[in-house]
């Protein structure tokens, strides 16, 4: 049996990646040299394509044109063969929610540290890290092989609000969650709030009565978070300076940063 081969029977029973350490399992008998000069002669004809050091995906047809096979057909199976978990999070998990206004190029995947190890061939995936991965608050969907796990509705919220440097800042944070408030159960936001600060939690209570103009959202929030007064006053956005003419809330942000929604 040829490497080809091998790779085409995983194929027809529904196994489209594989890695190098698997290809020395089943051809012993080759010299790793060879193994890699068999992949390489594959690769340049389309028909797999490295997506992370030592890790192959079977280019499916319908992308052998362009070469670049989408991070969703694969990222389940890539996760297990880094042995982390994760999740599909900030605007990719938005998309899976329905936000379609602010449509992001590269596949955004949070996991845990330490860091994964980025490969310059996969320029389709952008790593976020947490220090744990709150497994109840994930959702899984059939993707077109296998399944992709995302986060639910309120923690992409929370995420897109406590890691907007990660998405364009807070112009397109806001934008997303215009998209999204309906829908949004801020009574399941408590769910999170072990994964989280109160600093965000402050800032997205802000956004949600100043910003997106839900106010009887942010009372639900504010209900919630009051027992955790005390709060800091923080800037909305930091690195910037104060704004002195920004009115004191009761959310104890500054709002130093000018945000006006895109038009839906």
């Amino acid at each position: 049996m040829t490497i080809f081969e091998w790779i085409r029977n995983r194929e027809i029973r529904g196994h489209v990646t594989f890695s190098v350490e698997e290809l020395k399992q089943a051809f012993q008998e080759k010299s790793y040299e060879t193994i890699k000069s068999e992949l390489a002669r594959l690769a340049k004809k389309g028909y797999v394509s490295s997506v992370y050091r030592g890790f192959y995906v079977v280019v499916p047809v319908q992308y052998q044109l362009n070469g670049v096979v989408p991070p969703t057909y694969y990222i389940d199976w890539l996760m297990q063969y880094v042995g982390k978990p994760y999740y599909l999070s900030l605007l990719s998990a938005a998309a899976m929610h329905g936000a379609s206004h602010q449509a992001v190029m590269v596949t955004q995947v949070t996991t845990v540290a330490p860091r994964i190890k980025y490969s310059s061939k996969n320029p389709l995936l952008n790593w976020n890290y947490r220090k744990q991965i709150p497994e109840g608050l994930l959702m899984t969907k059939n993707a077109e092989m296998g399944v992709v796990r995302y986060s639910n509705l309120e923690l992409t919220a929370v995420d897109l609000v406590q890691f907007a440097d990660h998405v364009g800042g807070y112009q397109r944070v806001a934008t997303v969650l215009a998209e999204l408030v309906e829908a949004m159960d801020v009574e399941k936001v408590a769910n999170v709030v072990p994964y989280t600060t109160i600093a965000t939690l402050q800032r997205l209570g802000y956004m949600l009565e100043y910003v997106l103009e839900e106010k009887e959202k942010a009372n639900i929030l504010f209900s919630m978070l009051k027992e955790r007064k005390p709060w800091n006053s923080i800037l909305l956005r930091n690195g910037r300076p104060k704004n002195e003419a920004s009115q004191s809330n009761r959310w104890c942000v500054n709002g130093n940063v000018e945000i006006e929604i895109d038009e839906l």
